[in-house]
């Protein structure tokens, strides 16, 4: 691991974080945080990247990658993750699949939109009732710790793990004033 993160932004660690545990395939939904990592992966010949039409898909796409041997990862934003819970009970946990989810955090830090803001509220104590290992990512001085420490610990256990983008780390989503 390096030491250290000076002139790397978030999506560069994430990225560089991914090649290094061999996480090739990024399912997502997109969505604007997480714009600069897309087009990172987008961008990067050692990723295959592509748009899901709903976060469910996603998920059992990456559980069939995990089945033939390749690591992947899932990124959408909060509100998305709303639709997991049952893929998650049914599939990930039970079937034992080191699904990483990576969430760009709305619904706080000045949200406007109800709808994100109850999500928000509700998918961490989701998380917690399915026993999935979750990291709020707040800080790029430990940003690649986490990530690094916790991929191992999901494929050694072969336990799922969500990544929450907070908007401390990302800038989060602009909105208009």
């Amino acid at each position: 691991m390096e030491d250290g993160t000076p002139g790397r932004a978030w999506y560069e660690i994430v990225a560089h974080v991914l090649k290094r545990h061999q996480v090739d395939l990024v399912t997502y939904v997109p969505d604007n945080v997480l714009r600069p990592l897309l087009e990172l992966v987008h961008a990067d010949p050692f990723f295959t990247a592509f748009a899901v039409a709903r976060e469910e898909e996603g998920l059992g796409i990456n559980a069939g990658a995990w089945m033939g041997g390749r690591r992947s990862i899932l990124m959408m934003q909060t509100s998305g993750f709303a639709t997991l819970a049952n893929a998650l009970a049914s599939l990930t946990v039970p079937f034992q699949i080191p699904n990483l989810m990576l969430v760009s955090e709305r619904g706080t830090m000045g949200e406007f939109n109800i709808g994100q803001q109850l999500v928000a509220r509700t998918m961490r104590p989701v998380l917690n009732t399915l026993l999935i290992e979750s990291h709020t990512l707040t800080r790029l001085d430990e940003l690649e710790f986490i990530l690094d420490r916790s991929i191992v610990q999901a494929v050694a256990t072969q336990a799922p793990c969500c990544y929450i983008l907070s908007p401390l780390l990302t800038g989060g989503k602009v909105f208009a004033a």
